[in-house]
C-alpha cells in the first residue's frame, strides 16, 4: 500500500464573518519542536510544492468556517503534510470520524488522488467472488507458475482512535485484544501458527535479531521510528509498543499489528494464481472478523484507513514478475513503467518504492485504484494487465 505521505503521498462552524484564531501548531522533528504559523507554511508550500495535496486543496474559508476545536483537529491530521512539503498527499486521518466530520477537506483530496471526477458520487462496492473468472497466470505460459504475488488489505477497529492519536496504553490494549485473537486462530487449522512482538516485555516479545530476520526475509515492517512522515503525524509514537505480527506455520498468512494501521491482513504465495491467492486472504479476513472488535467500514470509503490513499478496498494486491527485455536487463523502467500506467497499474523495482529493477528484470506490479473498485475488480485488473506486459516482453 502507498505511503500516505511518501514524497512524489463538518459540523460545527463559526457564524460568517468570525475572526480567525491566531492558529500555531506545534511541529515535532527529530531533534526539535518548533512552533510556527501553519497557515502561512501552507499558503508557501502550494507554491513551491504543487503536488502536495493537502496544500493543493486547503481552502481558508472552510477552515474560518470551522469552530477553534474543530481547527485544532484539522490542523493535526495535516501536521505531517505541512512539516513535510514533500508529501504528496500530506494528510492523516486521527479517527475514522475524520473523514465525515471534515468531509469537503477530505473529498477534495480524494477525488484528486484516486481521479474521482469532482462531479461524481464516492461509493465503494466490495465483491470476494473470485468464481467469476479464472486468473492463472500459468496458464498463459508455464514461465509464470512461479511468479511471487502478495495481497493485503488495512483494516482499524472502529472502538479505537486510528494509530496516529493512539497512546501507548490504547496501542498495547489493542495489540492485547488483536493476540487473544491469535491464540483463537492458532488453533484453526487453515490459520495455525504464532504471534511475534515487538512490544518490551510482552509474552510474545522476540529478539531483536529474530525482528531483523523477519524482516530481511519481508514479513515484518520495518522500524518506523526514523520515518519523518509519521513521526509529526503521530503513527510511529511509542515505538516499538503495541507492534508485532501473527505469521501461519506454512508462513503464507500474516498479520501486521499497530502499522500504519491497526491492522494490514495479506496472503502470500507462489504460482500463478490469484485466484487461490484472493481467496486465502478473504477467508483469513473472515475468520478475523469474527475474533476481533468491529472495524471501522463506510458505504461511501469502504475500509476506512489512517491515509485517503488506501481508502475503499484497502487493497494492495501486487506480484513480481521478470522483464529483462522491456527493461533493457534492468537498467531501464521507463518503457514498462507508461505501458503499465496505460492498463491501470503501477511498477517500481522489486527492492520497493524508489527502487530499481534487478538485472533480470525483476519488478513489482500492482493496480493503482482502491477507491470504487471492487477486489475482484483489482484481482482482474492485476491479471490483465500482468498478462499484456507479459505479451510485451515475449515480443520484445
Amino acid at each position: 500500500m502507498q505511503r500516505c505521505n511518501a514524497p512524489s503521498r463538518g459540523e460545527g462552524r463559526a457564524r460568517p464573518g468570525a475572526a480567525v484564531p491566531r492558529c500555531r501548531v506545534m511541529i515535532r522533528t527529530k531533534d526539535k519542536t518548533m512552533k510556527q504559523d501553519p497557515i502561512a507554511q501552507i499558503a508557501q508550500i502550494r507554491q513551491s510544492h504543487p503536488n502536495n495535496l493537502m496544500a493543493r486543496h486547503f481552502d481558508m474559508a472552510y477552515f474560518r468556517a470551522l469552530e477553534p476545536a474543530l481547527q485544532q483537529r484539522l490542523l493535526k491530521i495535516i501536521a505531517s503534510g505541512i512539516a513535510n512539503p514533500d508529501s504528496s498527499m500530506g494528510a492523516y486521518a486521527m479517527d475514522a470520524q475524520d473523514y465525515a466530520d471534515f468531509a469537503p477537506f477530505f473529498d477534495a483530496l480524494i477525488h484528486d488522488f484516486h481521479g474521482i471526477p469532482d462531479d461524481t458520487p464516492i461509493a465503494q462496492p466490495h465483491d470476494w467472488n473470485t468464481t467469476q473468472a479464472a486468473c492463472d497466470l500459468g496458464g498463459i505460459d508455464p514461465a509464470l507458475k512461479d511468479v511471487s504475488m502478495r495481497v493485503r488489505v488495512a483494516r482499524n477497529a472502529a472502538s479505537f482512535p486510528l494509530p496516529g492519536a493512539m497512546n501507548r496504553d490504547q496501542r498495547v490494549a489493542f495489540e492485547s485484544l488483536a493476540a487473544d485473537a491469535f491464540a483463537k486462530l492458532a488453533e484453526n487449522p487453515a490459520f495455525g501458527g504464532e504471534y511475534l512482538s515487538i512490544t518490551p516485555g510482552s509474552p510474545h516479545e522476540i529478539s531483536a535479531d529474530e525482528y531483523d530476520r523477519r524482516v530481511a526475509a519481508h514479513q515484518m515492517f520495518k522500524d518506523m521510528s526514523n520515518d519523518r512522515f509519521l513521526n509529526v503525524a503521530g503513527i510511529s509514537g511509542d515505538w516499538p509498543y503495541g507492534r508485532g505480527m501473527y505469521v501461519s506455520e506454512d508462513q503464507d498468512f500474516l498479520v501486521w499489528v499497530g502499522e500504519e494501521d491497526h491492522l494490514r491482513i495479506m496472503a502470500m504465495q507462489k504460482g500463478g494464481n490469484l485466484n487461490a491467492l484472493f481467496d486465502r486472504l478473504h477467508a483469513g479476513l473472515t475468520v478475523l472478523e469474527g475474533l476481533l472488535p468491529e472495524f471501522a467500514m463506510s458505504g461511501k470509503y469502504g475500509a476506512i484507513a489512517s491515509c485517503p490513499t488506501n481508502l475503499g478496498a484497502g487493497m494492495r494486491a501486487s506480484l513480481h514478475m521478470k522483464l529483462p527485455k522491456v527493461t533493457q536487463g534492468g537498467t531501464d523502467l521507463s518503457a514498462i513503467t507508461d505501458a503499465a500506467k496505460g492498463l491501470g497499474l503501477a511498477v517500481r523495482g522489486a527492492g520497493g518504492e524508489h527502487s530499481d529493477a534487478g538485472a533480470d528484470g525483476l519488478v513489482d506490479i500492482s493496480p493503482s485504484a482502491r477507491l470504487g473498485v471492487s477486489e475482484m475488480q483489482i484481482m482482474r485488473r492485476l491479471y490483465d494487465g500482468a498478462a499484456k506486459l507479459w505479451a510485451m516482453e515475449k515480443a520484445a
